[in-house]
This record gives structure tokens, sequence and C-alpha cells, in this order.
């Protein structure tokens, strides 16, 4: 067993909150056999898949890949379940993230397993023999922002054991497509894009771009770019499709001076000029797909901005509408041309009717946050701004079962902004987005008003041309000590004490501002200036929490500047060791020392993917690169210092998060069931770890007060309960569902449903899994606790209230006991897990409840009220028994703050709730008692029905029967058989109780005084009917135990 530090930080139960709204998709495919199953590949997520024609997804890549972003990916035609995944997208943005090769699949996407090619970076396209699954062909781009060997086609005819490089141009082009001819798959057409970026520019475009053909399954390759037809100058990319129902036809969508769509249908000889549409070729570097009918061979797609489909052969086109717009891949059934699916900004999505209508991208939690942050309500909301998409706030946590879109909201801004919330009013929200745009967005009316510094549009300007210059995501901050001060970053830190209306620069230029980085980006084909590649601008700002005017700012060029004056007098701090254009992404201000700042840069957009952590803790004067522990090639986005703890660092890269005790001497992995995926920010947030990642939307890791204390764990621990924070009564409305086991329930949830199923996780243990909807935090108080090995015997946890009375208590299950499984609806004492590792139980805040009566529906729809009351706010402690070892941990349970209720109230609600359920115990207490007897009397009576003198004693027995039955029928509904059979059959007292208990507890506060009349009313009839039962075993069992006793047999027994 390892160390009890590196078993928790293996076992992190990180929490996904949401939203879920699909992001990035450039790679689908279908399952040619079932309907049903289809697959897509997220820019930042992973593989994804559907057994329900879209109606859900699931993440099947998870705990397999090491890597996030999915370029390419196809099923084979000949065997659904061998899949191939080319990782890391072509669609090189400024954002682009990286793969590190193909990954396969023999069983529809359960397992996977590495085939090799990592330094191919980014695939673009997958070819696979139609009847040979092992034959597969790899059109991979390469580096995006280096020049590289590993790139061009690649070919194995093994399965992917070993791969041949069959086709390269040159280390600065790549593949960017490929297509095969499916009824002659020796026949292949390959494009070749020279193309790349640097931190201030893209090139689509090249000498080394081209358009290639083999007859001989790749063998040899024949260039085919200056055949009859085609444009003569220098092209950029270039889309191929060839025609399944017709071999010879070929398409390809050229992006060159007098680009167009072309057709050639005597197998690239000769080609003729179609559409030259623009819209089909714009931005030709992002889009440029086209895609042929499996079965018409006038039918062809163009994939763009909007999805475009031809009816003849590729002369006209016409607009097709898809849930989001900007798409990049469709996989059309070759059986079927009405099945499809399609992948776009918004996620993958499916059509039955040939994209007359489409499955929702609503269902995909693969959003790709820039930054995150969080608001000062209970419970706190998250708050980021997703590529391609718009801002999204979502709450922390919800009221109902889970976290539905019904909590969701746009804040202004964009899909690349910073978002910062004013600490005093979390109605008042400044958002961002590129080209300086920033909102002032009011939460009450839904207004968002423009406050740019210059609103001035600049789209398709170069840097050098702008008045004042914005990063595609800049940074707005409102000041810590001054809620009415708002900083932004251009390229001088800009100043507003009035909430945008008015601004003042109060720094110089804090850029390098070199000439060169500053021109057009996009050529020597198209220009294409969104502002993401606007250069020589401050990309990351902070202030320190502990000393007003103490700024620190780093820029995308690599330089950093302090001002201990508010902006007075700036001092470049830049450190000497850290290489020339790097990227500053974030700068930590310590919350615990004025002096210290921690920076996080990164340099993959210069081909170089080292990380790049550094501290000072003499204002900037000397620094220290603390890096040792992460992985060579993981860059790093964020780093954040621990509020509640010096020292205690938390750092984001590109594949997850590691965290440093000793102030970022050493770095350890974070992982848990946190997916790899980009991460690009997190914020700490009432002990909370609030993560914004770049392809699987927000997650939370909640209460690091354990991770707190991981430092000063020994090795040799054999036992340890983790302090907890103090939690808050917070009541969840659960929802009215009813589960069927082994298929998708439903939560219904205030006008929506949110969908689970619940599986078996890796501890044998159930566990529920939302599809659709965020995850709240457990229900309750959650205990974490290590045990270095399986301990013998039970252990037991107890929890005690501030005068040391014993308000719960949990076992472990006796594992030599044999224990009958549970009807549905049964309530039982949780069990306690006692495994080795990490272990985690979670108290309901509520004291015992009432006795059940197992394999019983009499209490229906008021089974809820089996479950014990609320504890009342005030201070606990648990108490954890492991062997000899005792641990305890004091805790205060705390009000709502949201709920005004006077202790004094909940106490008077807890007191007749202890009452209520007493009697609800009582009540059933008595009717299991009626059973027993009624159980032995039937026994007796079928013995002696038979005998001589026995006639007498069955008669007794049966009298005695119908009278303790009669109780029986009082205190309970005995012909309930089903949940609602209430609803037919009168509730009896025991229902009543139960429906007391529920509006007594339903809500925080004193009960009514009907509550305590109609308790007063319950009691008093259940007494009377006890009363009866005692007087029925007293005197009936009397008289039937004398004649039993005659026969010399053992009597009724009454208790």
């Amino acid at each position: 067993m390892s160390n009890p530090k590196d078993t928790v930080l293996s076992n992190l139960k990180w929490r996904p909150i949401g939203p879920f709204r699909g992001g990035r998709v450039v790679a689908v495919a279908g399952d040619p056999v079932n309907d049903q199953v289809f697959y897509f590949g997220s820019t930042g997520g992973g593989v994804w898949k559907t057994e329900d024609g879209g109606e859900y997804w699931r993440c099947v890549s998870h705990g397999y890949f090491k890597r996030a972003s999915v370029g390419a990916l196809q099923v084979a035609p000949s065997d659904p379940n061998v899949i191939y995944a080319g990782m890391g997208e072509s669609t090189i943005r400024g954002n682009v993230t990286h793969g590190d090769g193909v990954y396969k699949s023999t069983d529809a996407g359960k397992t996977w397993h590495h085939l090799g090619l990592t330094e191919t970076r980014n695939i673009s396209e997958i070819a696979i023999h139609p009847d040979n699954p092992d034959v597969v062909y790899v059109a991979a781009l390469g580096h995006a922002f280096g020049k590289n060997n590993e790139r061009g086609v690649y070919r194995t005819t093994n399965g992917g054991w070993t791969w041949e490089q069959v086709l390269f141009k040159s280390n600065k082009a790549g593949a960017i497509d490929i297509s095969m001819d499916p009824n002659n798959p020796r026949i292949l057409y390959a494009s070749i894009w020279e193309a790349y970026r640097s931190p201030h520019s893209m090139s689509s475009g090249g000498e080394d771009s081209g358009i290639y053909k083999s007859t001989n399954g790749g063998d040899t390759w024949i260039e085919i770019t200056r055949k009859n037809g085609l444009p003569k100058g220098i092209l950029g990319k270039v889309g191929l499709a060839v025609s399944p129902a017709q071999s010879d036809r070929v398409w390809a969508i050229v992006e060159a001076e007098d680009g167009a769509v072309f057709r050639s249908d005597d197998g690239g000889d000769n080609w003729i000029r179609l559409s030259e549409d623009r819209n089909l070729r714009q931005r030709a570097w992002y889009y440029h797909h086209i895609i042929a009918d499996p079965q018409d061979p006038e039918t062809v797609y163009v994939l763009n901005v909007e999805m475009w489909k031809s009816t003849d052969g590729g002369k006209n086109f016409g607009k097709m509408s898809t849930p989001h717009p900007d798409n990049h891949d469709l996989w059309i059934d070759p059986k079927n041309p009405q099945r499809m699916v399609q992948g776009n900004d918004g996620g993958g999505t499916v059509s039955f009717n040939g994209g007359a209508s489409w499955s929702t991208v609503y269902n995909q939690m693969t959003m790709e946050f820039y930054h995150v942050t969080t608001d000062n309500r209970f419970p706190y909301r998250v708050y980021g701004a997703q590529q391609d998409n718009s801002t999204l706030s979502t709450v922390s946590r919800s009221n109902y079962a889970a976290i539905t879109s019904r909590e969701t909201v746009d804040v202004g801004g964009g899909e690349s902004g910073y978002i910062a919330v004013r600490p005093d009013n979390p109605d008042i929200i400044f958002a961002g987005s590129y080209g300086g745009l920033i909102t002032r967005y009011d939460m009450k009316t839904g207004q968002a008003k423009p406050i740019n510094v210059w609103p001035e549009v600049t789209l398709g300007w170069p840097a050098k041309d702008m008045k004042y210059r914005f990063q595609w995501t800049f940074p707005i901050v409102i000041s810590p000590h001054d809620p009415d001060t708002l900083f932004v970053g251009g390229n001088h830190v800009f100043k507003s004490t009035d909430e945008g209306q008015s601004w003042e620069a109060i720094s110089d230029d804090l850029t390098r501002a070199e000439p060169h980085t500053l021109e057009a980006s996009g050529g020597p084909i198209t220009k294409d200036s969104t502002g993401a590649e606007t250069y020589a601008t401050v990309f990351s700002f902070a202030e320190s929490p502990l000393k007003k005017d103490l700024y620190w700012v780093g820029t995308d060029d690599g330089l950093i500047h302090i001002t201990r004056n508010g902006g007075k007098k700036w001092e470049n701090i830049t450190p000497p060791d850290l290489p020339e254009f790097s990227l500053i992404s974030i700068i930590e201000a310590s919350p615990h020392d004025e002096k210290t700042a921690y920076v996080a840069a990164t340099r993959y957009k210069s081909d170089d993917f080292a990380p790049y952590l550094y501290k000072t803790s003499d204002y900037g004067k000397n620094w220290t690169r603390i890096t040792n522990g992460i992985e060579p090639d993981h860059f790093t986005r964020v780093i954040r210092e621990d509020p509640a703890k010096k020292g205690l660092l938390y750092a984001g890269t590109e594949v997850g998060i590691y965290v440093s005790f000793d102030d970022g001497a050493n770095w350890e992995r974070m992982t848990g069931n946190l997916p790899v995926v980009p991460i690009h920010d997190f914020v700490i947030k009432d002990d909370d770890l609030v993560v914004g990642t770049h392809g699987r939307s927000f997650w939370i890791l909640d209460d690091l007060t354990g991770v707190r204390e991981l430092a000063n764990l020994a090795e040799d621990t054999k036992s340890h309960l983790f302090d907890l924070r103090d939690p808050v009564r917070f009541r969840t409305s659960r929802s009215f569902g009813l589960d069927a086991p082994g298929s998708k329930n439903f939560h219904r949830i205030a006008g929506e449903m949110a969908t689970y199923v619940t599986e078996t996780n890796a501890e044998g243990e159930p566990e529920t899994i939302l599809l659709d909807a965020g995850e709240n935090p457990p229900d309750g108080v959650q205990f974490n606790y290590y045990l270095k090995d399986k301990p013998e015997g039970q252990i037991n946890l107890q929890i005690l209230d501030g005068n040391g009375n014993e308000v719960r208590r949990f076992v472990s299950k006796d594992e030599d006991a044999k224990e009958e499984p549970p009807v549905q609806g049964e309530f039982r004492d949780p069990n306690i897990p006692k495994k080795a590792g990490v272990n985690r139980f979670v108290w309901d805040m509520r004291h015992k409840g009432a006795s059940d009566l197992p394999h019983d529906a009499s209490m229906g729809m008021m089974r809820g009220a089996m479950a014990g009351p609320l504890a009342v706010p005030g201070k606990y402690k648990v108490k954890l028994s492991v062997g000899d070892q005792e641990h305890t941990r004091e805790f205060e349970l705390l009000p709502d703050p949201r709920v005004d209720v006077p202790q004094k109230e909940l106490e008077e609600q807890l007191d007749l709730s202890l009452k209520v359920r007493d009697k609800l115990t009582e009540t059933h207490e008595a009717i299991k008692r009626a059973r027993r007897v009624r159980a032995q009397i039937d026994t007796w009576t079928e013995r002696f029905k038979d005998r001589k003198g026995g006639d007498q004693i069955v008669e007794a027995g049966e009298k005695m029967k119908e009278r303790v039955s009669e109780v029986e029928g009082v205190l309970t509904q005995v012909k309930a058989k089903s949940l609602q059979d209430i609803l037919n059959f009168p509730t009896m007292l025991n229902a009543k109780i139960g429906g007391l208990m529920g509006a007594i507890g339903a809500a925080d506060g004193a009960p009514t005084k009907q509550s305590y009349d109609v308790f007063e009313d319950l009691s008093k009839r259940v007494d009377e009917q006890i009363k009866k039962l005692d007087e029925v075993l007293k005197q009936d069992a009397k008289d039937l135990n004398k004649m039993i006793d005659k026969q010399g047999v053992e009597p009724v027994s009454i208790d």
C-alpha cells in the first residue's frame, strides 16, 4: 500500500456540476450496424458514445486516454467493435490542444489502448479499409506551432502495432485529409497542408500544400495538384471526398486565390470548377470539409459556418440548419443516408431524417472554459466564458436533486472573456470577449451594457493599427479593497471607478510591442484577424489582497511588471531565466505575504511544452523556478495559493492538476475521478477548489480541509480521521421519481427532469451517475478517513451533540452475518465502509429514524417519514473507532444563512419531531408484535386442527386472531400491497403519523399549533389501539395458553 498522501491524492472525489452544453467537436462516427449508436470526439473532452440515437451521451475514454483532444474518429465498416481515435485537433486555433497519437478500441469503446504516433500531435483524419479493420490510414498534420518530421500519411496493416509513413512532403506541411474509394480501397486521395501558428500569427498555405493520389494502397503516391482545371497558384487547405456511388468521381474544396469547389469524374486527371460561393470557403483553415453522399453521386455536403448541401454534383448549394454554427465533420450511414451524425462547435448531434431535425447538444458536458470565478451568494454561483458560445453562470449546488439548465444563465460578454462579479452586489457582473468587449450585466434586468475601454471595432485589422490592443481573453479584475474599482488589461492597464463609464490608463505600454509581432495574421491566401492573434497585450493582472495599490502585471510577450503605488511607477521584474516571448498566463498575489507572488507561464505556442512556474518572495527582485515533479510536457496555465494554508499551492496543466505542500519545491498529481482535460483556471472558494476545464465544463473538489492535513500525515499512519469544515444545514428537495433497476431513471425537478443511472463502482458499491445534469455535494456531512489496511472486525462512527449525547451511530457491515436484501423503500441505517485506503461516509444530518415495517406498503407515499428528524444547528463531535484506535473531530452544524429562523424554533421543531418519530416507532412495534402473535397462532392452530380436542384451540385461536387483526387494521392499512394502494384503501394511523412527520419537518420553523393538536389526537388513537392489543394479548392469550398447556406444548408468547 502506498503512503497516505499518495492514496488520498489518487482517490479524490471531484464533483461535475455541468453545465451540460456541448463544446467543440471535429470528429464523429457511427456504428454501421446498430442504428442507435454514434460517437463523437471532443476537442478537449475525449470520446463520447450514445446508444440511443443522441438522447444521452457518455464519455467512454475516461481512464484510458492520456490526452483530451480528439481530431479524428472512425468505426471499422467491417467490425463495429473496432474504433480508432486520432488525437489532437487539426483546427489549429490559438487554444488548440495537442494529442498523443492513436488509440484503438476493440470492444465498442469499453476499453482503449495506445498505438503510438505520439509526436504527430495533431491528427486530421482516419480511413479504414472497408473489409479489413487492421488496415488503417492516418492523416497527420503534425505540430501546429513548429516543424517536425512526424507528419503526413501513416499506414498500418496489423491493426496499429506498427506504422509506416507512406506520404511525407516536408517538416512544415502535414496531411489534412484522406479519402478512400470504398469500392476499390487501393485508391486513396490525400491533401497536404502547409500551415503553422505562432504566438502572434497563423498561416494557411504555401508551396508544400498539394493533392496526392495512390492506386496501390499507399505504397506510392503521385501528385495531382496541377492537374487540368485546378488552381495554378499557392494552395492552402484542401478538403477531399470520393463518391462511394461513383468511384472515379472526386470532389475537392480548395483554398486558393481562385479557389472553389472542384470535381473530377476521371479519378483526378481532369477537374471542373463548380461553386465559387465564398460562404463555402470562408476561414478555410478552420473549416473546408466536403463529404460525399454514399448512394447518390450528385449529392455532396460542405461544412463551414453553416452546413451546405448540393444535389447537382456541386454546382449549387443550399443551406442546412444545424443546432450550432461552425461545422466540422459529418458521418453518413452508407446503407441509409438519412441517418447521420454531425460535429460542430456546439457538440455532436444526430439526425435520422437527412438533417431535417437534429438531436440536442444540451446533453454533453464538454464545455471549454477560459477562466472561472465565483460570487458571494450562498450557495455561490460559478461563472465562465465558453469557447464558441457565450458566458454562463450556474449554481455550485442546487436546492433540488440535481443542477439543471433552469439554474444556468448568460451573463453578458462573450465566448472568450474574463468575468468579474461585484463582491457586494452579485447581480452586477462584468464580462469580456475578444476585440476589447466588456459589458456590465445586471442580473435583475437582464441588460448587458457595453463599457469597452475604446469601443472601436477592430476585426480584420492588424494589431499595429489599433489604438489599444486587447487579447482574445484579457483580464478583468475588481479590486479586493474597493468594489468600485475595476481593472482591465490591454497593452496598458486601465482603471475605472464608475463601473466603466470612464477609463484611465494607469500605465504606459507594458509590452515589448516588437513590430514583427503586430502584423496582420492569416496569409498568404486568407487573412484571419479575429483578435486571437492580437499580440503584445497585458494577459494577467493581480492586486495584492493584503496591500492596496500593489499590482502585478504579466504580458503575452513575456514581461512582468510591478507597481507598489497604484501605477505611478512601474518596474520590470521579469525573471531573467524565463525565455523571451513566454505568455504570462496567471499571476497569483499571495494571500499570506504581500512580497510573494507566483507565476504560471506557457510557451506551447512556440512549440515548447515545458511547465514554467515561478515564485518570488521579494517583490520580484529574485525568482525561483518551481516545477520539480511536474511532467516535462505538462505545460502550466494557472497557479494558486491556498488562502487558508501558506505554501500550499495548486497548479493547472494541459492534462490535470498538481499540488505542492512545500511552496513549490515539489509537486504531485491530484487525480481521482477528475478527467484528463486542459485546466485553464481555478479558484478557491469557501474551502472548495472550483475548476474551469477546457473540455469538460466545471468541476468542484469539495472541502480542501483534509487536503491541507496531508503534508503532516506520517507514512506509517494506520488510521486517520480527517478534519472537516463546518457544514451548513442545507435542505435538498428530493424528486418523487422511482428507480427501475438496470435502466435510466429520472429526478423530476421543478418542471424539469434529470436523468441518471445507478451503477456499481470499483469498490462494489452502488453509485448514481447523472447523464444530463450537474451533481450536488453530498446531502449531509461527509466524513473522510484513511485506513492503511482493512481492519478485522467492525468499526464504528458515532455522532455526539454538544452535551455528549449520542445523536447517531453507524457501524461497518458484519461480514459474518447473513443479511436479507432490503425491499424497495425500506429504511436501514447505512454501513460505514472500511476498505484499505480512503473511505467516505455521509451522515444525513438526521437523528435515527422510526422503526420500519419490512415488506410493508402501508406507509405509501409517506415513507419518507421513516428518516429521522434533522439535527439542529450547533456544536457536534464525530468519533471513529478502529480497533484500539479512536479519532475525534469537532465541528459546528451551521444554519442555512438564507433562512431567518431562531434557534429556539428549530429546537421546538426537533422536540416535536422526535416525539412523533417515537410514536411511529411505538405504532410499528405494536404492529410487529401483533403479527408475531398471529403467526404463532397460525402455527399452533395448524398443529392442533387434527388433534383430539384441538377444535377448541383452533376456535379460540381464530377469535384471538380476529381481535389482533382488528387492532392491526386500525394501526396500519393491511390491504396496501403497493406504493399507491393508499389511494385505493384509506390511510390508517401509521401513515397518518408519517404524514404529520413530513408536515412538521418540511421546512425550517416552529411547528404549527395544529401540528401539536393532530399529534395529540393521533397519539390518543394509537394509545387506544395499543391498549386494546394489550388487553387481547393479556386475556385471550391467557385463555389460549391454558388450552395449549393441557396439550403439553410451549405456550404463545405475547412479547
